[in-house]
């Protein structure tokens, strides 16, 4: 935990502009030079419900959520379904300040709308305000909205009075207004900015609290990790889409919605998963890029269509968003539970291909990854991902997105490729040969001179008539099984691994984990680093097939590792255990399933745990040692 930064959280209710207004901040602070990064808590529910998002600021790159924060706008829930203490959820107009205390740091700074919440009703603040040596200030940002536009803009005085607190300039605020609205509520959106400012700039200040200050070197943009999956399909030639809304995974077909007809494409919302899913597999016989998805339960819905993808070997690529379960669970929660469910759902002995990217940048590069490998292996790809990614905001260089898009099909024969390719003595173009080498047999697309074929969930020959000829099954299953081991070779060839390596080459101990907690992990790696410890880290991306060689390296350089997820039965560690069982006495875990993502000081607390031994500080993590300790 470091002071030369910003943690800014905004709280409401939904419905009360805390997701918009806490962008716009995190974009201002970008425009002006420093690293950002945000974090959003939210409960299932359309309007009303504590909601809050953290907004990070430094001047130099930032990967992580902080632990905790230092300076607190609450708005208070303007749309609590009952104000009163004794209802059944408590007393939620004012929850956007009284649950958000315990978090806030030492000399942290409270701004809070006291035409919202009233003074009686926070009794023990100004106590708590004196131990803590918090400086509050209570602002009626209910009636200046009122008074000089509408109240849903108390959020907008709210940044005024922020920007007064710590000196930030209102252009880049402005400009961002004038990017999104005009007219007379633009306006009123610039005469509250300024009038709040005036305002809070009058009132006399004793904190010490500063914006750090920063530069980029190159051009920024403001992405989530739903971000980088979308535009990484767009770009690898993804030209279909079909779903159906469950949160999180909505944001990645919404912005796939929003964008495919502008580049000829076409997005289906259907009645169900089932049916999305098997629309993509359509769309991609018929020789299209195509994809779907979605969350939890709408996933599993997905496995008879994943299967026939295997057995057809229809390329198509799926992204499942990961939320706590089971069933609905807590939908708006990030977990990473849904790992053992990914690699394993449908019939049979099953074959994909599963990548887990660990920020934004990653998320737009294994999209891209996923499509080249669904389509030149014909296999599906899943992107698997979390609430957490899906939603947190940071900036990343402008120039990694530029690339060239590629169209390519993949294994796909063109017409005049048709004639020499291998046919049956009736005339039948053999789809489904025994012996590619990697396992691979081209396709056509129908409506290609003499590439008809059958495609059918059931085991077939060559041809796809229908088979269970003893011989031919085992053929068929071990080629499909001899495309893992190619694109393991293809992976581990590629300049750019899917595995992310962190701190000191040398490092006595290591750190591994999955998905949405590497930057978080690699935050932690530093901090022990410079207390003193031998640390470094691993991020996995690549969860089927696994990269057995990369893991292996890094576990035989350490002593002992711990790894690091969010969920309580330890899936990636059982993972690594099932492929690498003879490093299995090196392996502690620290878990979390309470809802929110791990803070960099947790990783550092279990880290000290499981090497000096005794408890954790505190219930929202859990410690599980090696076997045999």
């Amino acid at each position: 935990m470091t002071e030369q930064e910003l943690v800014w959280r905004i709280a409401g209710g939904s419905g009360d502009g805390i997701d918009s207004t806490s962008q716009n901040f995190a974009k201002a602070l970008m425009r002006s030079g420093l690293s950002v990064f945000t974090h959003r808590h939210y409960p299932s529910r359309i309007r009303g419900g504590h909601t809050y998002v953290e907004v990070r600021a430094k001047s130099e790159p930032v990967k992580s959520r902080g632990d905790g924060y230092n300076f607190l706008l609450a708005l208070g829930d303007s749309f609590a379904r009952n104000p009163q203490e004794e209802a059944y959820y408590g007393e939620e107009e004012i929850k956007p300040l009284t649950e958000n205390l315990d978090d806030l740091r030492e000399g942290g700074i409270i701004v809070y709308d006291e035409g919202l919440i009233e003074d009686e009703d926070v009794e023990d603040l100004q106590e708590r305000a004196d131990e803590e040596g918090w400086h509050v200030y209570p602002l009626d940002l209910r009636g200046m909205a009122r008074e000089h536009g509408r109240e849903v803009m108390r959020n907008t005085a709210g940044v005024g009075a922020t920007c007064a607190l710590l000196d930030i300039e209102l252009d880049p605020f402005i400009d961002l207004m004038s990017e999104g609205m005009g007219g007379e509520i633009l306006e009123q959106n610039i005469d509250i900015l300024r009038k709040a400012r005036d305002q809070v700039a009058e009132m006399e200040q004793d904190h010490d609290l500063q914006i750090p200050e920063g530069s980029h070197d190159e051009d920024q943009v403001l992405v989530s990790g739903s971000t980088g999956i979308a535009y990484g399909a767009l770009d690898e030639g993804c030209r279909f889409i079909a779903g159906y809304p469950m949160t999180p995974w909505t944001d990645v077909f919404t912005i796939m919605s929003q964008n495919l007809p502008e580049v000829g494409g076409i997005s289906e919302q259907v009645e169900d998963e089932i049916a999305a899913a098997a629309l993509a597999l359509g769309a991609s016989h018929a020789g299209a890029k195509a994809m779907s998805g979605s969350s939890g339960g709408g996933f599993a819905l997905m496995s008879e269509p994943l299967g026939l993808a295997e057995m057809t070997e229809t390329p198509v690529v799926l992204v499942e968003a990961m939320r706590a379960g089971p069933s609905t669970g807590m939908p708006t929660k990030p977990e990473q539970a849904d790992l053992e469910h990914v690699l394993y759902t449908s019939q049979g002995d099953s074959h994909r291909v599963v990548f887990a990217p660990g920020n934004a940048a990653e998320a737009y590069d294994q999209a891209r990854k996923a499509f080249q490998i669904a389509y030149d292996y014909q296999i599906p790809a899943i992107v698997l991902y979390d609430q957490k990614l899906s939603g947190e905001l940071r900036n990343v260089d402008e120039s990694h997105f530029d690339r060239e898009p590629n169209p390519s099909l993949g294994a796909t024969l063109t017409e005049e490729d048709i004639p020499d390719a291998p046919h049956h003595a009736s005339g039948k173009f053999q789809r489904f040969l025994h012996d590619p080498e990697n396992g691979v047999s081209p396709r056509t697309i129908p409506g290609q001179k003499g590439g008809r074929f059958l495609a059918t969930g059931n085991e077939h020959t060559p041809e796809g008539h229908i088979s269970e000829d003893p011989h031919n099954r085992v053929m068929q299953v071990n080629r499909r099984e001899r495309k893992l081991g190619a694109i393991r070779e293809d992976l581990d060839g590629r300049e750019r691994t899917n595995q992310t390596y962190h701190g000191p080459e040398d490092a006595d101990y290591g750190i591994v984990t999955f998905g949405s907690q590497q930057g978080t992990v690699e935050e932690a790696v530093d901090r022990l680093n410079e207390a003193g410890h031998s640390v470094k880290s691993l991020g996995v991306s690549d969860l089927m097939p696994y990269p057995e060689g990369d893991v292996e390296a890094f576990l035989e350089s350490v002593d002992e590792c711990l790894v690091v997820e969010m969920n309580s039965s330890a899936q990636f560690r059982g993972l690594t255990q099932k492929e690498l069982g003879r490093f299995g006495e090196k392996l502690s875990s620290l878990l979390k399933y309470n809802g929110n993502p791990f803070e960099p000081g947790e990783i550092v607390e279990g880290f000290e745990t499981s090497i000096n031994g005794g408890e954790l500080p505190g219930e929202e993590t859990t410690y599980l040692p090696a076997a045999g300790d």
